[in-house]
């Protein structure tokens, strides 16, 4: 097919119904670019004999290198089909775990996807990933089952065999998105129960099954893969076929006789041909038949390719002149019988045409876009789409036009920043010289010649060759710069060059302005206005100037670097709301920090940084407390890019890597039943436990108690203020809570503030409060028995960051405050501790950041303060215990009928809470207002406040190393596809990197194990690279950050009983896990690390006779 020009697909460009956008998503090395390959052959792009060894849309070097796809490329390309033309915008994505942060950029500007699945290998892990974010996004999918040539030359299946296999694939895959379905099933019907709308009077068995039956009836055809359904296409990028089964219902329609409806019904499925009655049966394998798939299709193409890879002429010819191909005399002849078949199948089963029609009839175009993806676009956080403003819902009207008309407010949504050379933009291009400068250039060069000839004889005319060297590095400083294009997609209206928009960051609120793009802007935050530069058609690797794009297309936009960092809505209405965030699959994990070789080029280093941090949409930039640059990426391979790009195209200088920065967290356990011999503790003899309790004693500074049960007692330096803090570990659901619920705890603190300032939120919405509420359930129904009593109700602070795995508790009398402000049972009160409160916070915040053991995070430890006395002088003391007295004893009421009346619901309690308080206490603010002025505020920022912080921190500390401390690791989970010779060798890597295997099944018809593990991220440095090598290649895993687990051993062992002694020696030197980690950590932040050098050295032997 003939090279499209641009001008024609500007011109496609505007007829909406048309266009459209897909993505190709696949688990690493299953084929997404040879597809891509073979489809942008079909528009004479590249050479369809290239297709598949180019990878043209694997732009980068390394990519090349490497084999795999880093980033997502988009390309437009032509297809007509019938009397009908469209415009596919294509994005190609990565299908390695480190650049899933790709796929999600990709997957929000499509409205459908193709899911390439390996017919050998089968449904992989990220398989089910990118079918998840699919699903996330709302967008449709139809499936291409790739590589089935490798059932026919590798596995050399039968096509009977090879027909089950395909079936069982088609059958996971459907397992894949029915569980994603019923989920949102259960979910919606969760939902609607919470709301007591019952669907019917049944009773709740038979409504489920009903309702569940119901929805399998209506939605099937946009959920199932089924090749009668027309979403599915068997292919071979590689050799360049593919095929729908309606090609063939064509094709034997005329020959057998039978309607094309019925056999499109058939061909797929449990059906033979009855040949004499030339009748379709149902039940073949009953009765020992082919199945019409295998005896239609199968069949021939399992022939063809034994007659070309035998090289049997005879039947290669009869084959070619049945079908009626050309095919020339080079293909025919070539060494390679690959390309013989490549030859034929191309020209008998274009890929191309069945995967594009496919596209073309199966998924939406920007027309079709569901109310329900748009609503799910348009609200951020916790709001509801009835919640937002009503400018606001008039523009899901624009989305579901998606019109181009001139009045349709612009709505354009950036999903991530990249960079090109600036010699690949439209402008730099090289072009071809017209005769006038190609004579100019003539007289240049002569002229620079006789400069030269006069400078080697007198040096008379030196005054011009400096100036011409300034002007030529001066371009070359040009052409070295990145320019960054914004990878987008238009939703409403037409996007003209040198507009002028508004960029609105992910927490600007449509109910703050009212204004035109055109205005002077008032200072709103999170919006700022710019001027869109230039517009490009992303065409793969080159890059084409538009001057206009109408709603429903992808396009580059050029000169936003300063206003996008890596996403953004553009919109010229100030209504729109920012668009929710994009859902990464992978969490950054990895760190490294990085230095300049050369201390002079720090500024490049920083400003390359940060053009690294807006080109790449996953990778996080930081500068630590300590100064350090730290880079952190999502793995191994995705730091590698990261590292090469710095150093080569952002910061240009050498650098110098840190080994990986691993993050651990600490946290504490019951005391342990058992010692390290596996004995019960307190039963055997206690032998010389010389050191261990003296030291225990040393480590606990004067001033500070602390009890047998693990009460720390400690007082300011002043003696005004004394604190009793005991440190609890937290059951691990209740861990796993608060880690899930981050976000919404996050919400509750800003609601917490808001209302504490009395400032006039917007109606705190009932989604988000219903979420708090269940949030408040769950940690209640998982903190219960007699040590728990009432601590949800006590909660005084999350931490660190006010959003963390920890929990600080009260459990003293006179004070009352709730993190559960915002579900309206806010006691405005007066205490002595009131002013105070935030210092105790801001200690335990502190304490949490950095624990005693290596300064890292806490996890799932639960902090109490049961006293805390303030003994303050003279004025302040009495002002205090007037109003406190009569507080106190409100207060102690009130717990008193809560504990008795533990059963009447939140609200009822805090009904009467805030009537006990408001009247049992009538003056009281006004009165320690008057004092506040005098006294309190003077101490509330004084040293004061600073002391209880610090002293805060101490306690929690100290409380901390009262119980037994244990670090937790970073684990990773681990899938690896093995062949069953190099299982052991598998294993054998597994055990010496500290792994663990959970699980090992086999593949159904195949030889292939999957194997599930989980692995330490400290260990896992070289782990892929290790396993490639020791099993030849055979073996490739997946790692996938997981969870945080606690590593068993204590870092701080020694053997203290005779079976200790007798096991480990007197100075235990066998390898403890968790000292070694906690060592490193503690030697890279430069703290003190316990070790000798040399400890009982027996021979000396010195350097010269080394012997």
């Amino acid at each position: 097919m003939v090279l499209t020009s641009v001008g024609k697909m500007v011109g496609l460009q505007k007829k909406t119904s048309g266009i459209r956008n897909i993505c190709i998503l696949a688990h690493v090395d299953h084929g997404k670019t040879t597809l891509a390959d073979c489809l942008i052959s079909s528009n004479g792009i590249i050479s369809s004999r290239l297709a598949g060894k180019l990878r043209y849309l694997d732009s980068r070097e390394d990519e090349q290198i490497r084999g795999i796809t880093m980033k997502s490329s988009a390309i437009s390309l032509h297809f007509v089909k019938g009397d009908q033309e469209y415009l596919i915008n294509l994005i190609d994505s990565p299908g390695h775990v480190d650049f899933s942060s790709e796929v999600s950029t990709a997957v929000r500007l499509c409205d459908g996807c193709i899911i390439v699945v390996d017919a050998v290998e089968g449904v992989c892990p990220q398989t089910q990933a990118v079918l998840r974010q699919a699903w996330l996004e709302n967008i449709r999918p139809v499936l291409v089952i790739n590589k089935i040539d490798r059932l026919i030359v590798e596995l050399k299946l039968t096509p009977q065999e090879a027909y089950l296999h395909l079936k069982n694939i088609l059958e996971q895959i459907n397992a894949v998105t029915g569980a994603l379905f019923t989920s949102k099933v259960l979910e919606e019907r969760a939902e609607k129960e919470t709301e007591n709308e019952s669907i019917s009077d049944t009773a709740t068995g038979d409504q489920i099954y009903d309702w569940s039956a119901g929805l399998e009836d209506t939605d099937d055809s946009h959920l199932y893969f089924s090749p009668d359904h027309g979403n599915v296409v068997f292919a071979s990028a590689i050799d360049g076929w593919g095929f729908g089964i309606e090609h063939f219902a064509k094709l034997y329609s005329q020959k057998i006789g039978i309607k094309p409806a019925v056999l499109l019904k058939t061909l797929w499925g449990d059906y033979y041909l009855n040949t004499k009655a030339k009748k379709i049966m149902k039940g073949d394998q009953s009765k020992g038949k082919k199945p019409l798939f295998v005896q239609l299709v199968l069949d021939n193409i399992w022939s063809l390719y034994e007659a070309v890879m035998k090289r049997d002429k005879e039947k290669i010819e009869k084959i070619v002149t049945s079908l009626g191909l050309k095919i020339g005399a080079r293909e025919s002849r070539h060494a390679d019988p690959k390309v013989h078949l490549n030859a034929i199948c191309s020209q008998w089963l274009p890929i191309s045409d069945a995967v594009l029609s496919m596209v073309c009839n199966k998924l939406p175009s920007p027309l079709d876009i569901t109310a329900e993806r748009v609503e799910k676009l348009m609200c951020v956080g916790a709001r509801t789409f009835d919640s937002l403003p009503p400018e606001t819902q008039e523009l899901k009207n624009a989305f579901m036009k998606c019109s181009s008309e001139g009045t349709a407010p612009v709505i354009v949504f950036v999903s991530k920043m990249f960079a090109v050379d600036a010699k690949a933009l439209p402008h730099n291009k090289p072009r071809p010289l017209t005769q006038e400068e190609i004579a100019h250039r003539r007289e240049l060069a002569k002229q620079r010649h006789a400069e030269k000839l006069a400078a080697n004889q007198g040096r008379e005319l030196s005054e011009k060759p400096p100036s011409e060297n300034s002007f030529e590095a001066m371009k070359q400083e040009a052409d070295n710069k990145e320019s960054f294009i914004a990878f987008a997609r238009v939703f409403s209206g037409i996007v003209r060059r040198g507009q002028k928009i508004f960029v609105l960051g992910p927490k600007y609120d449509p109910l703050s302005s009212q204004c035109s793009a055109t205005n002077d802007l008032p200072l709103v935050p999170h919006m700022t206005c710019c001027t869109l530069e230039n517009l490009y058609l992303l065409m793969g690797r080159e890059l084409e100037d538009l001057e206009e794009v109408p709603a429903g297309n992808v396009l580059g936009i050029g000169g936003l670097q300063d206003f996008v960092l890596k996403s953004a809505t553009l919109s010229t209405s100030p209504a729109c709301p920012p668009f929710t965030p994009l859902n990464f699959e992978a969490t950054p994990i990895v760190r490294v920090a990085v230095e300049p070789k050369h201390p002079s080029d720090m500024p490049q280093l920083v400003r390359g940084m940060k053009l690294l941090n807006q080109a790449d949409p996953c990778v996080q930039v930081l500068i630590q407390e300590t100064g350090e640059h730290v880079l952190v990426t999502a793995g191994e391979v995705h730091l590698q890019r990261c590292l090469d790009d710095l150093k080569e195209r952002f910061a240009k200088v050498q650098i110098s890597v840190s080994s990986p920065i691993i993050p651990f967290r600490e946290t504490i356990t019951r005391p342990p039943k058992v010692d390290m011999v596996n004995e019960e503790i307190g039963k055997q003899q206690k032998v010389a436990v010389i050191h261990q309790t003296k030291e225990d004693q040393s480590k606990i500074p004067e001033g500070i108690q602390v009890d047998s049960d693990g009460l720390v007692t400690i007082s300011t330096p002043n003696k005004q203020a004394t604190l009793s803090v005991r440190a609890m570990p937290l059951p691990e659901e209740v861990t796993r809570l608060l880690e899930e619920n981050s976000d919404l705890i996050r919400t509750m603190e800003h609601l917490n503030t808001s209302l504490n300032e009395d400032k006039k939120t917007h109606e705190i919405n009932q989604k988000t409060l219903d979420r708090i509420k269940e949030f408040k359930q769950k940690l209640e129904q998982n903190l219960q028995g007699r040590k728990w009593r009432n601590a949800v109700d006590q909660i005084w602070s999350f931490g660190p960051r006010k959003c963390g795995p920890n929990i600080l508790l009260y459990n003293f009398e006179g004070y009352k405050r709730s993190v559960w402000q915002c579900l309206g049972n806010a006691v405005k009160e007066v205490s002595k501790y009131r002013d105070f409160d935030n210092s105790i916070v801001s200690g335990f915040q502190l304490a949490t950041l950095s624990g005693p053991m290596c300064e890292e995070p806490l996890m799932g430890v639960c902090f109490t303060v049961e006293k805390w006395e303030i003994n303050t002088v003279g004025e302040m003391l009495s002002t205090s215990s007037q109003d406190s007295g009569e507080f106190d004893a409100v207060e102690h009421k009130q717990n008193e009928d809560t504990t008795l009346t533990s059963s009447c619901t939140d609200e009822v309690c805090s009904v009467n809470e805030h009537q006990g308080s408001s009247q049992s206490v009538p003056k009281s603010p006004e009165k320690t207002s008057k004092h506040k002025g005098e006294v309190l505020l003077a101490d509330c920022y004084g040293p004061f406040s600073g002391q209880l912080i610090a002293t805060m921190k101490e306690a929690c500390r100290y409380a901390l190393q009262a119980k037994p401390q244990r670090l937790m690791a970073a684990m990773y989970t681990c899938e690896i596809m093995a062949t069953a010779e190099v299982l052991g060798r598998v294993y054998a890597v597994l055990s010496k990197r500290e792994g663990r295997v959970l699980q090992e099944e086999m593949k159904e018809g195949t030889d292939v194990f999957i194997i599930k593990a989980v692995l330490p991220v400290a260990e896992s440095f070289g782990f892929a690279d290790e396993i490639r090598k020791r099993t030849s290649g055979l073996a490739s895993p997946q790692l996938v950050f997981s969870h945080w687990e606690i590593i068993s051993s204590d870092p701080f062992w020694v053997p203290t009983t005779e079976e200790e002694y007798l096991h480990f020696g007197e100075k235990a030197d066998s390898e403890n896990q968790a000292r070694k980690y906690m060592n490193a950590v503690r030697k890279r932040k430069g703290l003190y690390v316990e070790e000798k050098i040399v400890e009982h050295a027996e021979k000396q032997r010195t350097l010269s006779r080394n012997k």
